[in-house]
């Protein structure tokens, strides 16, 4: 049964690996030059071809390997004259999930090493600054593509791929529908589970002109939010003007719209806005933080590699029990 599926597998398999070849390739060739650098301007488009990889990896693992394993012996009916064998029900999906996920694994294991090595120069960088615009391996979208969190990703496509194809028998629609699933998931996890697998944590500063990155507003409204610096290598959840109360201050007081824009005249000068700032925290306001530290990049890895294998294991379980309904 082993042999009968990597035969089915090989095909696929073997183009995903030698993709991961050569993109292994280009990292080893371009990362040496990384070491002692301090401007990676020239490598944005390379920075983010290898964070796309590392998203289309589960992706194409789920529609191409996991769907296809199942549903093209359900649709051409050669599951059952594999039953009418030896070979059991259970077996048969042991092995084909096994050789799957097995496969997944080590290649997203492979390509999330190889992208991390690569890029520790700059994330490395990205760490200490916070005014180059420079996104962080703890961001959002720079997590995924970096340490083992994409093990999970892959293992849960394969796995999502199986039980869809079991779920509807066929190849076409359970591709799609994989695909939207995996990507709804990749959507909410970073922005609704993430942020709060560790309680955040908080951080209270004095609104100083010298620290404000932003000042949003209109000629109607004002100046409706101000921002300040964040913690090097940090991901920010929120950057809010707090009242002497500790609420947030929406909308901000009446006496900092002096420094909003006026209709016809441009940005207010220097001087004002730094007096503006002033009143502020001569009224008791400052700006408040709410953020992950850099420092817990591995232990947020670590938590989110485990949901992913927990969500796994559910839909393992699942295509266990449909299989045994399967006629």
């Amino acid at each position: 049964m082993t042999w009968l599926t990597w035969r089915q597998f090989r095909l696929s398999a073997l183009s995903v690996f030698t993709a991961l070849v050569l993109i292994g390739v280009v990292l080893a060739i371009t990362g040496p030059d990384l070491v002692g650098r301090t401007d990676f301007s020239d490598q944005d488009v390379l920075f983010g071809g290898t964070i796309l990889v590392l998203y289309l990896l589960p992706a194409a693992i789920g529609v191409f390997w996991g769907v296809p394993m199942i549903t093209r012996e359900l649709e051409s009916g050669t599951h059952s004259l594999v039953w009418n064998q030896t070979v059991t029900r259970k077996r048969w999906l042991t092995t084909k999930l096994g050789v799957g996920l097995l496969a997944a694994m080590v290649a997203a294991g492979l390509l999330g090493w190889a992208v991390s090595w690569w890029a520790s120069p700059i994330d490395a960088l990205a760490a200490q600054q916070t005014d180059r615009g420079m996104l962080s391996r703890i961001m959002p979208v720079v997590f995924g593509a970096r340490g083992i969190v994409p093990i999970g990703y892959a293992a849960f496509a394969l796995a999502l791929g199986v039980a869809v194809g079991m779920l509807l028998k066929r190849t076409v629609a359970a591709m799609a529908v994989t695909l939207v699933a995996l990507a709804a998931v990749l959507l909410v996890v970073p922005n609704f589970v993430r942020p709060y697998l560790i309680p955040p944590a908080q951080m209270t500063v004095p609104i100083v002109s010298k620290d404000i990155t932003n000042i949003t507003g209109d000629d109607t409204h004002g100046i409706l939010e101000i921002g300040v610096r964040n913690p090097a290598g940090a991901w920010v959840l929120a950057n809010e003007t707090i009242d002497p109360a500790g609420n947030i201050a929406e909308p901000l007081p009446d006496f900092i719209q002096t420094c909003a824009p006026r209709p016809g005249q441009g940005p207010p000068e220097r001087g004002t806005m730094e007096a503006c700032m002033a009143q502020l925290g001569r009224h008791g306001y400052q700006q408040r933080l709410t953020y992950q530290p850099g420092s817990r990049f591995w232990a947020l890895q670590w938590l989110e590699l485990a949901l992913y294998l927990a969500m796994t294991a559910l839909l393992t379980w699942f295509c266990f029990r449909r299989v045994r309904h399967l006629s």
